[in-house]
């Protein structure tokens, strides 16, 4: 068995026993497909100084730590699987370290912002008396927007949602996530408007009807993808007076984080609701919770200035 076929039956276990997403797989696919090209004889035969000339390469050629560290992850993995079907006797990637990394804090938006960005949305949606295409992506725009800022969804599950989220009209419904994990998440009673007013235009839309996703399009998978999203969002941005590359549907969920715990809210109940399977990736907002410790502090202690 070649290197290419031993991905192919790494992939396919990813996939069939860990339901990896199809974007987690696509990006191990370029890692290692990547890591083989540039190895003599394929990845699956390398040996330690092997992966390490590789890595030593991409640091040369400009790649950021953290894309370094994603790559040496995915090898890793990789290594681990031959190791366990018994189709290599060593693991070479054990004696690596993983390339130092900064943890960067995540780009994210003012309160007021976001205000002024939801705002917009709803201004625009407001006005939808000629019924045309215009005003039909205004409601949706505003309904995702909404969404997104209420759940602190990642992108992928908030253009896939199904079309039941709407019709039901509950304060709370169910995602699932990654590694096909569900959890609970809640709606603002304007998000929940918001998804009504979307979904009485989506009805008078023929093309839509029987679609079983909230926003549906003509595309493969169905439904509105996160690049058309993304897109409208900065838009959006910029018609509301904010700069459009400050904006992203990633960091209109790190707002959503931001805001709950600058407002007081636990850190694992923010895990939770952002759906981190573990508390250390939620600690990159430990920095808000420093700064309202402090303000508590100064605010409240009988010997601050």
């Amino acid at each position: 068995m070649n290197s290419a076929a031993r991905i192919e039956a790494f992939l396919e276990m990813m996939s069939a026993e860990r339901g990896a997403a199809e974007n987690t797989l696509s990006s191990y696919r370029r890692d290692l497909e990547d890591a083989s090209g540039a190895i003599d004889g394929g990845l699956a035969t390398a040996a330690a100084a092997d992966i390490r000339a590789y890595l030593d390469d991409i640091a040369a050629r400009g790649f950021a730590a953290t894309s370094q560290a994603r790559k040496l992850s995915a090898i890793r993995q990789f290594f681990k699987f031959l190791y366990a079907e018994g189709l290599r006797g060593d693991d070479p990637t054990g004696t690596l370290d993983s390339p130092r990394k900064g943890r960067p804090l995540p780009k994210t938006m003012s309160e007021a912002d976001t205000g002024r960005l939801i705002d917009r949305a709803a201004l625009e949606a407001g006005d939808v008396s000629s019924g045309d295409g215009d005003s039909l992506a205004s409601l949706r725009l505003h309904a995702l927007v909404e969404v997104l800022y209420a759940t602190g969804l990642r992108v992928s599950e908030l253009v896939g949602l199904p079309v039941t989220v709407a019709q039901r009209d509950d304060r709370f419904f169910m995602v699932r996530g990654k590694g096909d994990k569900e959890r609970m998440v809640p709606l603002s009673a304007k998000a929940r408007t918001a998804m009504k007013s979307w979904l009485a235009a989506r009805a008078k839309v023929p093309a839509f009807a029987d679609s079983p996703f909230l926003f549906p399009a003509a595309s493969d998978s169905g439904y509105l993808s996160r690049q058309v999203f993304a897109r409208d969002l900065k838009g959006l941005a910029a018609r509301a007076g904010i700069a459009s590359a400050k904006i992203s549907p990633h960091v209109l969920r790190h707002a959503f984080a931001s805001h709950l715990l600058q407002n007081g809210a636990d850190l694992r109940a923010v895990q939770q609701l952002l759906g981190h399977a573990d508390i250390s990736t939620t600690q990159i907002y430990t920095h808000v919770l420093e700064e309202r410790l402090v303000r508590l502090v100064n605010d409240h202690h009988p010997l601050a200035d």
